[in-house]
């Protein structure tokens, strides 16, 4: 690679040494190039392979892995097995296969309970190397064994007895006494509560039980970074076709009635799951907000922002930038709808006239731009966040332009009319006697 130079030494070591730049990377390749008498030009210059071409054609056309009977006097045995298998990716792939088809990791967690009951640590220790080389076999069919509801507290378990540790981690303690599941609106589907059960315990066991990867444990992870991946997929897609929901948290979201506590969870719980739409596709995505949109996000954020709870309005905030990013347009046309049925209020009486005026302030894009200005953080870093999503709403090169309307002479028509006295109050206010004040 560019900025990387990587060998292997003895006992299956892999090496590497990673570079900033290109330029210090091929300086250092020439250097050592010019030390073993190589042409740096040639990107390899050390052996790909050490065996020779009859002993990979054996290896090859060797039946399948032999694992040793599953067994507490033969754990280390197996260790090494998994330990020695994983240098190699056709070792690799016959020793997943084998593990697969003889059902052995349920027979390796049945010894896990029976060292534990023992306090035989030699063992617990072995299996601790033997369930994380299985890791980094990257078999999805291997993992929805492990995350099964019935072994996943149990794969846990083993990783807690790690060798270079002198006591063994809490992790089953945490998430069974500490870490609690709160449904902030009921889920009726069991499928679905399964699948957050297990998406939330599969997360923690890749941030906070597996040790750091190194640069080539890394690859060798992508099917569990994957397994996350398509797992908060299928969870988004879930919610968002479970109408009633849906329906039930926006409703609670906009209660004056529900209390501060519980509507912090509702919006947390939102924030949650916007970002989780992060990782859905683009055609995925833009059917995920259109049904925020049409269930009413963005009257329901325009009443969280007006309340005085600090909390809830920075999550609230951060809902609206994800809005904002995704379809600046969506939010534009909202805000020009809403104006709009103010104007048609305005036109009945002189009381409707004064109304009009009081109506303007609270505006969604008004509200935003009183948070902004009265932003208490001495940092200033929720009025950044907002000064860039009123700027992304405000620039004329992302707004769109039909056979029918010009948004961009429609919208910044009805921003000035409706939102440039209020941006401008505070500049205002320090001139009132034609000179700036102290």
């Amino acid at each position: 690679k560019d900025t990387l130079i990587v060998w292997s030494e003895a006992e299956n070591y892999d090496l590497a040494l990673s570079f900033q730049e290109k330029a210090g990377c091929d300086e250092i390749w020439e250097k050592i190039c010019q030390v073993q008498g190589k042409d740096p030009s040639v990107d390899i210059t050390q052996d790909l392979v050490d065996e020779s071409e009859e002993e990979r054609f054996d290896d090859m056309s060797s039946p399948g892995l032999e694992l040793p009977s599953c067994e507490l006097s033969r754990l280390e045995e197996i260790a090494e097995l998994v330990a020695s298998s994983l240098p190699s990716p056709l070792r690799r792939e016959k020793l997943a296969l084998a593990l697969e088809n003889e059902g052995y990791i349920k027979k390796l967690l049945e010894i896990f309970h029976v060292c534990e009951d023992l306090e035989n640590i030699e063992g617990l220790h072995h299996l601790y190397e033997i369930i994380k080389g299985i890791f980094l076999l990257n078999r999805t069919a291997l993992f929805e064994v492990m995350f099964s509801e019935e072994c996943i507290m149990d794969v846990i378990g083993c990783l807690e007895y790690d060798p270079s540790l002198s006591q063994s981690r809490k992790h089953r303690e945490f998430l069974t006494k500490t870490a609690k599941f709160k449904e902030v609106i009921p889920i009726s589907d069991p499928e679905l509560k399964q699948k957050i059960h297990q998406t939330y315990r599969v997360q923690y066991i890749q941030d906070m039980v597996l040790p750091t990867p190194s640069v080539f444990e890394e690859n060798m992870l992508s099917t569990l970074h994957s397994f996350i991946f398509f797992n908060k997929v299928e969870i988004v897609g879930m919610l968002q076709e479970d109408e009633k929901f849906l329906t039930d948290l926006f409703a609670q979201l906009t209660d004056e009635a529900t209390d501060e506590e519980k509507r912090q969870e509702l919006v947390n719980f939102l924030k949650e799951f916007c970002a989780f739409s992060q990782t859905l596709q683009p055609q995925n995505r833009d059917a995920f907000f259109k049904t925020l949109s049409n269930m009413g996000i963005l009257p329901a954020l325009e009443v969280i922002l007006g309340m005085d709870d600090a909390q809830v309005r920075s999550a609230a905030t951060d809902i609206f930038s994800y809005l904002v990013e995704y379809n600046p347009s969506m939010v534009r046309e909202f805000v020009m709808q809403e104006a709009q049925q103010n104007d048609d209020v305005s036109r009945g009486s002189p009381e409707m006239f004064l109304l009009f005026f009081e109506m303007t302030d609270i505006l969604l894009i008004n509200l935003i731009i009183e948070h902004m200005i009265c932003d208490t953080d001495p940092e200033l870093g929720g009025a950044v966040l907002l000064m860039g999503l009123l700027r992304t709403l405000v620039d004329p090169e992302n707004m769109l332009a039909t056979a029918n309307k010009t948004e961009k002479t429609e919208f910044l028509g009805f921003f000035y009319k409706h939102c440039m006295h209020v941006l401008t109050a505070p500049l205002l206010a320090n001139t009132t006697e034609d000179k700036p004040s102290k």
